[in-house]
Parts: C-alpha cells; sequence; structure tokens
C-alpha cells in the first residue's frame, strides 16, 4: 500500500517552529532555583524582544543578507542591539524572499533610543544609500515587540 506525501509546512508554522526551536538556545536561562520552577512574570523593566520579518524585493534576498552581514550587524552592535539570531525560511514560497531575525534590549526604552541612534547614523545612511542605488532592498518589513511570558525559559 502506497502512502500519500505529506503535504508542506506553512511558512509562518516553519518560521515559528524554528524559532520554538533556537530561541531558547540563544538566550539566557533564568531558572528559579529556591523552588525550580520559572521565574517571575516580566517586570516593566525586564528584557524585551523585536521579531522583525523583511520581505525582499524580488531578486534582492542575497543583497540584502550581505548589507546584514557586512554593516547592519556591526551597526547594531554599536547602538546596543543585541542579535539573537537570523532566519530564513527552509520551505515553501517565502524562502526565497523572507529574512527573519530577533533583537533584544534591556526595555522598551532601550530599544527606541537604539533604532533611533542607528536610523540617524551616517554610516547607515550612506551604507543604505549605496546599497540601494537600483533599489529598494525591501518590499516589506514587520515589526512585533515582544516581552516574555510569565512561564517563559528566557528572559
Amino acid at each position: 500500500m502506497a502512502t500519500e506525501p505529506t503535504p508542506p509546512l506553512k511558512p509562518k508554522l516553519c518560521i515559528g517552529l524554528a524559532l520554538a526551536c533556537l530561541f531558547p538556545l540563544a538566550c539566557t536561562v533564568h531558572p528559579d532555583s529556591a523552588s525550580n520552577r520559572m521565574a517571575k512574570p516580566a517586570s516593566a523593566n525586564e528584557r524585551i524582544f523585536e521579531l522583525r520579518t523583511y520581505t525582499a524585493s524580488p531578486g534582492k534576498l542575497d543583497a540584502l543578507n550581505a548589507r546584514f552581514r557586512e554593516h547592519t550587524n556591526a551597526l547594531f552592535e554599536k547602538h546596543g542591539m543585541t542579535v539573537i539570531g537570523f532566519f530564513t525560511p527552509l520551505e515553501g514560497d517565502r524562502r526565497n524572499d523572507t529574512l527573519v531575525y530577533i533583537l533584544a534590549f534591556p526595555d522598551r526604552a532601550a530599544r527606541d533610543a537604539s533604532w533611533k541612534a542607528f536610523r540617524d547614523d551616517p554610516e547607515w545612511v550612506r551604507v543604505k544609500a549605496e546599497s540601494e542605488v537600483n533599489g529598494s532592498l525591501t518590499v516589506k518589513i514587520e515589526s512585533v515587540v515582544l516581552g516574555p511570558t510569565d512561564y517563559s525559559p528566557i528572559r
């Protein structure tokens, strides 16, 4: 008896599964050693995360990755942004045009200040202009600011 092939996973599910598997490896674990339970709920001053999804302009994912690899990562570090990781879908329609990454910040005020300093940095202004001489590298940028849940193993 022949078995039917498994249908491909949807891109959002693939990204979610990848993040679920990789995110804990990249972040600090803070167990509650006194009771061996999860840490207390997030406070207003606790580290926050930002999940960013870039949809590249047609044919420009390689150029977008090169810009991050060669310039943007160093600028993120310069402006106090902690890179948790970069990801691309392994399957589905979005594997050829999508870059996903996660940043961490001490709090929302630090996030806002870091992004402002990054956007105003003359090196970023130059690099962005040079890399987009033949058009924008992205058609869409999505950003979601996240806080850890009270049962999250990462903070």
